[in-house]
C-alpha cells in the first residue's frame, strides 16, 4: 500500500476518534445529575383570600372549599306532592269516541267521581335552627299536601309548614330532629357591595348539593314582577331550577339571601331575597304564625320628569295622591300633593321602595320623613299602624 494511503487511513482514524470523543463529552454534558433543586416558599401577598382562591388555589386555606364544608351539610333538599281534583275525562280517553248513547253513559258513570293527580315539585333550603326550622320559598312549598326533606347524608323525613308569605316568597317549615341540626349562620345583606363573592348551594334539576359561585351583580332590585315587597340580591352565580329557596353565601359563609328566581331569557341574571328581609319574616312566622306590616296609609305615583321639574328636583321623592282617612299619614299631617323624598334618612326612589321601607317598620315605631311641600321641606312625624289585612 503507497504511503499516500496509508496517511488517509490514518486521518480518516484521527477524525472518527475525535468525533466519538465529541459526542461522549456533549453526552456526559447533557445527562449529568444538576445540583439540587430548593422548594421556596411564594413571596408573600396581600391580596385577600378570595382572590388567591380565584386563581385556583387548591389548599385547605380555599374559602370556597371551606364554604362548601361548612354549609353544605344545613342545606336540604326539598321535594313536594300536591294533589288536585281533575275535571270529566278527555275526549282522548272516551272508549266509544263521541257516539251519544256511549257518551251519556261514560260521563253518567264517572260524574262525581273525583279524579286526583299528583304534582311533584323540587327546590331546596336552608336549616336556621338546631331544633329543625328551615327557610325556603313559598312557591317551593305552595299547596303542597306532602313534603319530604333530605339531609345531606340522605336521610329523608316528613316536614310541617310554620308559616308562609306570599308578598315576599318566603316559607318556614319545620322536621322533627332526634338531635341538634347543622345551622347556617346568618350574615348582613344591608352591607353588601357590588362586586363581592356570592355563592349559591341548591339542588338544581335535583343534583343534590350543587355550589356555583359568581359575584354580587347589583341590589335594591325592584320592579322585577316576583314578588309584591322586592329588594332583590342580583347575582351571576349559576341559580336553576331546584335552586329555589337555598342560600346565597358569601367567602364566610354566611346566608346573605335566599335564592328565589331566574331571568329564563338570559344567562348569568339570578335574584335573591335579602337576609335582612327574609330575618323579620321568618321571625314572624314563628312567634305568629303571620307576617305583621308597617302602614301608612297613603297612594302614591312615581314622579315624572315633567313633574320633578316642577317640583324643582332631579327625580327623587314619590309623590302623595291619596291619604286615607284616619290613617298614620293623616295623622301625621300628610297631605295630597306632597313629596316624600326620605324616611329616617333612607331616599325614596319609587314607590315599591317607599311600601318596603314602610312595611319594614315596627308597628307602633315613629319614622321621620322628610317631604317637600310647594317647593319648601318640611320633616313630619308619623306613628306607623298595622297594615289592614285587605
Amino acid at each position: 500500500m503507497s504511503n499516500s494511503r496509508w496517511l488517509k487511513v490514518l486521518a480518516f482514524a484521527v477524525y472518527a476518534l475525535a468525533f466519538f470523543s465529541l459526542g461522549i463529552y456533549v453526552h456526559t454534558a447533557l445527562t449529568r445529575p444538576g445540583p439540587p433543586v430548593v422548594w421556596q416558599a411564594p413571596a408573600p401577598t396581600d391580596a385577600p383570600v378570595s382572590t388567591v382562591a380565584a386563581k385556583g388555589n387548591p389548599g385547605p386555606d380555599n374559602p370556597f372549599i371551606q364554604v362548601a364544608e361548612h354549609v353544605t351539610p344545613s342545606v336540604v333538599n326539598i321535594s313536594t306532592v300536591t294533589s288536585g281534583k281533575t275535571g270529566k275525562p278527555s275526549e282522548l280517553f272516551r272508549p266509544f269516541g263521541n257516539e251519544p248513547f256511549f257518551r251519556d253513559f261514560f260521563d253518567r258513570f264517572f260524574e262525581g267521581m273525583p279524579r286526583r293527580r299528583h304534582q311533584t315539585s323540587l327546590g331546596s333550603g336552608v336549616i336556621i335552627d338546631k331544633s329543625g326550622l328551615i327557610l325556603t320559598n313559598n312557591h317551593v312549598i305552595k299547596d303542597a299536601d306532602e313534603i319530604s326533606v333530605r339531609f345531606s347524608n340522605k336521610q329523608e323525613v316528613k316536614g310541617k309548614v310554620v308559616g308562609t308569605d306570599g308578598k315576599t316568597d318566603l316559607a318556614v317549615i319545620r322536621v322533627s330532629a332526634k338531635e341538634d341540626l347543622p345551622v347556617a349562620r346568618l350574615g348582613n345583606s344591608d352591607s353588601l357591595r357590588v362586586g363581592e363573592w356570592a355563592i349559591a348551594i341548591g339542588n338544581p334539576f335535583g343534583l343534590d348539593h350543587t355550589l356555583t359561585v359568581g359575584v354580587v351583580s347589583a341590589t335594591g332590585r325592584s320592579e322585577v314582577g316576583i314578588a309584591a315587597y322586592e329588594n332583590f340580591i342580583q347575582t351571576d352565580a349559576s341559580i336553576n331550577p331546584g335552586n329555589s329557596g337555598g342560600p346565597l353565601l358569601n367567602v364566610r359563609g354566611e346566608v346573605i339571601g335566599i335564592n328565589t328566581a331566574i331571568v329564563a331569557s338570559g344567562q348569568g341574571i339570578g335574584f335573591a331575597i335579602p337576609i335582612n328581609m327574609a330575618r323579620k319574616v321568618m321571625d314572624d312566622l314563628v312567634k305568629k304564625g303571620k307576617v305583621t306590616r308597617g302602614w301608612l296609609g297613603v297612594g302614591v305615583q312615581p314622579l315624572t320628569p315633567e313633574l320633578a321639574k316642577s317640583f324643582g328636583v332631579s327625580g327623587e321623592g314619590v309623590l302623595i295622591n291619596q291619604v286615607m282617612p284616619k290613617s298614620p299619614a293623616e295623622t301625621a299631617g300628610l297631605k295630597v300633593g306632597d313629596l316624600i323624598l326620605s324616611v329616617d334618612g333612607k331616599a325614596v326612589k319609587d314607590p315599591r321602595e317607599l311600601q318596603r321601607i314602610i312595611a319594614e317598620v315596627d308597628i307602633g315605631k315613629s319614622v321621620e320623613m322628610n317631604v317637600l311641600r310647594q317647593k319648601e321641606k318640611h320633616v313630619l312625624k308619623a306613628q306607623i299602624g298595622e297594615m289592614p289585612a285587605s
